[in-house]
């Protein structure tokens, strides 16, 4: 299965995996499987780093290759076909970011991993919660 990590599972997978659901973390671990991330994700780390809403132990950058490392992350680079899907999915909210990362995992055809409740809630997304 290709599964896309939302920026949360991302980072809690690699310092908090405590806050993963026993099924996300064996999917996580499956070997049959493919970690998908996306750029937006690596966005999002440097902002929550810079507003000093997660704290990294090294600079941003030298964390999300590390992470990428770790996971064996594929990059879902970002696309024009992707960037239009974001503005037509149904979402009730307007974050640009959850926006990007799910119509990523549409354009891709990868389930998303992730415990936005929003996001679990669309019928546009094929979508692994973490609960």
């Amino acid at each position: 299965m290709k599964l896309l990590l939302d920026t949360h599972i991302i980072l809690w997978a690699v310092s908090q995996p405590e806050r993963l659901s026993m099924n996300v973390a064996a999917e996580l671990t499956n070997e049959s499987n493919e970690l998908w991330f996306s750029p937006i994700s690596i966005w999002e780390i440097f902002l929550l780093a810079e507003k000093r809403r997660i704290i990294l132990k090294t600079t941003s950058l030298e964390f999300f290759k590390n992470v990428i490392n770790e996971l064996c992350l594929i990059e879902a680079p970002l696309t024009w076909e992707a960037a239009v899907r974001s503005r037509l999915i149904n979402l009730s909210h307007q974050d640009p970011a959850d926006r990007f990362i799910a119509a990523t995992a549409i354009f891709y055809g990868l389930k998303l991993v992730t415990s936005d409740e929003i996001l679990i809630k669309s019928q546009d997304i094929a979508v692994i919660p973490n609960r």
